[in-house]
């Protein structure tokens, strides 16, 4: 599996640089163009969750006792198993969905509509598995039955907030407030000051000085993020593509690579200052970080939600509000118990990405010729839209 990984993602960086070399200056602009700030608040709490927020105080022990990881410091192995070049799958992801799908529609194919539906749904339905398998480490002493209840809460509010796409925009711009919110918190109760936190994230350099070895994977656990990002990638770019407010693709490109970096290196500083420290974290802290990484649990599984659920004509106009919220939240509360009761990886959900990749590659191939226009000043998201898309 890691070899069909490793192709994957090299293919897919090399497509990304190609696209920026040839197609670099054409404006990417969505169905629903937003503000730069929002776009990115929406790919941020779309495409992250609870992980982001919990993760790292139980991974920077394992950097620092394990060999594979000893070349560079706990803190840059986190921020490389979460920034900066991992977003450009999302970036490559957008592009297609803002000015290639319009043309060649290849995601209205039976069996493409079917596998990239099954995806969505699948991850999803991870998502709260995660979710519901980190609670013990997250919540001390929590009961099982507090667990189970409050994974069906937070599958019941994401259900809820993906009815509208103005609750997902609010709830998107409110959690990344709440987000640096926290950090500031944290910082505080660290106790350093700003150059004690500067020093601590020049250590993220480390990162960029081994950029090579985050290509492919370095261990499984390694893979398993990769397979993980796969899994979300044509579903994020799916859904932020029609957020796009206009951008040439170089910027856009930009933006998404580097700004959602900036609050998770600052955040993981903070994080590692509290590790490196040893510096105590109180139980309201605690709780308030819980409290933020349910908000992006929501954030996640609302945006996907709402994308199936558009894809499939099963939005909550169509089909009223109560049947909305019923049918989806028993579907994902039962796929979330099946990912705790069944072996079903992640990492499968990944070799279905990467097969759909190489499905949509073959078609488009061999319709090529209707994306010779691409770049030549043809406003794609428009013609789709003056023709009933």
């Amino acid at each position: 599996m890691d070899m069909v990984l490793s192709v994957a993602i090299v293919l897919t960086l090399t497509a990304s640089v190609w696209i920026l070399l040839r197609y670099g200056r054409v404006p990417c602009k969505g169905e629903m163009p937003t503000s730069l700030f929002t776009f990115i608040a929406i790919l941020f709490t779309s495409g992250l969750d609870v992980g982001l927020v919990m993760f790292p105080l139980t991974e920077f022990p394992v950097y620092v006792s394990e060999s594979v990881y000893g070349f560079a410091s706990p803190l840059a192995i986190e921020f490389g198993f979460w920034g900066f070049l991992v977003w450009g799958f999302y970036f490559f992801t957008t592009f297609y969905f803002v000015l290639i799908e319009p043309r060649v529609r290849l995601f209205e194919l039976p069996l493409v509509r079917f596998i990239n539906n099954l995806v969505i749904i699948g991850t999803c339905a991870f998502t709260g598995y995660l979710f519901l398998s980190y609670l013990p480490d997250y919540v001390t002493g929590i009961t099982p039955a507090l667990r189970y209840g409050l994974v069906a809460l937070v599958v019941l509010c994401a259900v809820w907030s993906s009815s509208d796409v103005r609750y997902v925009k609010f709830l998107s711009v409110a959690s990344t407030w709440l987000f640096v919110a926290l950090i500031a918190v944290m910082a505080v109760n660290s106790g350093a000051g700003v150059p004690a936190l500067a020093g601590t994230m020049a250590e993220i350099g480390d990162y960029f000085g081994n950029l090579h070895r985050f290509v492919t994977p370095m261990s499984d656990y390694h893979a398993f993020y990769l397979f993980w990002w796969f899994s979300w990638s044509i579903m994020i770019g799916q859904f932020v593509a029609r957020f796009a407010g206009g951008l040439p693709a170089w910027q856009l490109c930009l933006a998404m690579l580097v700004v959602p970096s900036i609050p998770i290196a600052i955040w993981f500083s903070v994080l590692y200052l509290h590790f490196s420290e040893a510096i105590a974290i109180g139980n309201e802290l605690r709780l308030a970080m819980v409290v933020v990484g349910v908000i992006f649990v929501i954030n996640s599984l609302d945006s996907l939600i709402r994308l199936y659920t558009t894809n499939l004509g099963m939005e909550a106009e169509k089909l009223g509000k109560g049947r909305y919220l019923v049918l989806n939240w028993t579907l994902m509360f039962v796929l979330v118990l099946l990912f705790q009761f069944t072996p079903l990886k992640i990492e499968w959900v990944g070799l279905v990405v990467i097969g759909l990749y190489a499905l949509i590659a073959v078609l488009l191939w061999q319709r090529r010729a209707q994306c010779r226009e691409l770049g030549r000043g043809v406003d794609l998201p428009a013609r789709a839209a003056s023709s009933g898309r």
